[in-house]
């Protein structure tokens, strides 16, 4: 799946110059820009651009931010983030194809609602016979996000809450499904309203608590960035808790927590963007992009930091996944830092439980038919109850296969629809650019 991925996202950066560095100020402009000059969207859809994209981003920006990162460095040592980075550099070129190609190929029902995404461009664009790879797709998308957002985030909030607060799990999984469950019976618009309103402060909550330790312990930065960089490269030796780490080790923790985090690939969070309003697939397709560049680019890279400038020796000290986060903030906050991180956990796995529930209807619905949501709408918040009584490692497991399995078959018709993507992009340049 990593090699898949690397390739996908290295051929489209050569197709299109690496566009996501020559216009990474394009993209920013576009996306982040347009959203404080307030413009207005032209096209057809459901939720705005930027609701699609604060959507997408609850979906993707969840524990594996938080929780992920310390995982990846807990034992694949620090160099696991530039491997992280190496995800994110490819991901978001192969994030803005999934989108485009998800917005070129959607279809409107009845009900005026948007469904698009790999199992829509798989059989539509690949053709009739395809059809059996795209009902694998959505069986494994929802497997998936059984996985993803009702089974991990639960699970990492209920052990945070219990850290923070001594709450019981099962009390915190019971009030996030109640809460989840008042938020998708309004359907794709409440969805997408509600997202847009708790993103933007999650993530600035985050981003400014991470940076008031980051800037307190700038002269550690250096060190930090070089311990980085060079166990990328070479193995890191046993120390204190830490097992010891080989470079394929260090590549592959720090890979698969990247997949994991900003979903490049995987093809769940374009069902989101398929619901956009838009005038043209690749303009919602830098939305794509610039949601892998905040994800793992800047969320991803604030906790790693923190973790290894709060105090140097936290990283190897045996703590693992969120456990290693809460020390690395108390070591700055004191008592303060458990609740910091609490609230961010809370917030990151409760946004990932509503906005995911988007990419679980559509395969839902390809599958079954629009009838069939009221039954498996009661499926999607059974997990969270069972997710809290287990293990760190084997929740983590458990990600790891239903993430890998289900990006295949759209890892696949990206590459083979890479024609049709090009044509988009080429078309939206000489209109747009």
């Amino acid at each position: 799946m990593m090699i898949l991925i690397f390739a996908c996202g290295l051929i489209f950066s050569i197709r299109t110059g690496f566009f996501q560095i020559t216009h990474l100020g394009y993209i920013l402009n576009n996306t982040l820009g347009k959203v404080f000059r307030k413009e207005t969207n032209r096209g057809e859809g459901v939720m705005t651009p930027w609701q699609a994209v604060s959507t997408a981003l609850a979906g993707t920006v969840g524990n594996g931010n938080i929780a992920g990162v310390a995982t990846a460095i807990a034992m694949g040592g620090p160099g696991a983030i530039f491997w992280m980075w190496i995800v994110a550099f490819f991901g978001m070129m192969t994030k803005m194809v999934e989108v485009s190609l998800a917005v070129e190929y959607r279809e409107k029902d009845s009900q005026g609602n948007y469904y698009g995404g790999p199992m829509y461009y798989i059989e539509k664009g690949l053709g009739p016979k395809w059809k059996a790879l795209a009902k694998f797709f959505a069986a494994m998308m929802v497997l998936g996000a059984l996985g993803t957002a009702v089974w991990v985030q639960p699970h990492t909030m209920g052990m945070a809450m219990r850290e923070a607060f001594n709450i019981p799990p099962i009390w915190t999984a019971t009030v996030a499904v109640l809460l989840t469950a008042l938020v998708i019976i309004g359907g794709f618009k409440r969805i997408g309203v509600f997202c847009e309103k708790l993103m933007p402060f999650m993530c600035l909550f985050y981003i400014i608590a991470s940076l008031v330790i980051i800037i307190a312990n700038i002269t550690a930065l250096p060190n930090a960035l070089v311990l980085i960089f060079k166990s990328a490269f070479g193995p890191t030796p046993a120390i204190g808790g830490f097992a010891g780490s080989a470079i394929l080790l260090t590549m592959k923790r720090g890979m698969s927590r990247g997949m994991f985090s900003n979903e490049a690939g995987m093809g769940s969070a374009p069902m989101v963007h398929a619901t956009a309003i838009t005038d043209h697939p690749i303009r919602q397709g830098l939305f794509g992009a610039f949601e892998v560049f905040i994800d793992t680019i800047v969320i991803c890279t604030m906790t790693a930091l923190v973790i290894l400038v709060a105090a140097p020796n936290i990283w190897h000290s045996g703590l693992n996944g969120v456990e290693l986060t809460f020390s690395a903030f108390q070591q700055f906050y004191g008592k303060w830092g458990t609740g910091i991180v609490a609230i961010g956990v809370l917030l990151a796995a409760f946004s990932t439980m509503v906005g995911y529930y988007i990419e679980y209807e559509t395969s839902v619905v390809y599958l079954f038919g629009q009838k069939a949501v009221r039954f498996f709408r009661w499926i999607y918040l059974i997990p969270p109850f069972i997710a809290v009584s287990l293990s760190v490692e084997f929740v983590w497991t458990i990600v790891d296969i239903s993430t890998g399995i289900e990006g295949l078959p759209n890892m696949l018709a990206l590459l083979l629809l890479s024609g049709k993507f090009v044509q988009l992009f080429n078309d939206y340049k000489k209109g747009h650019m």
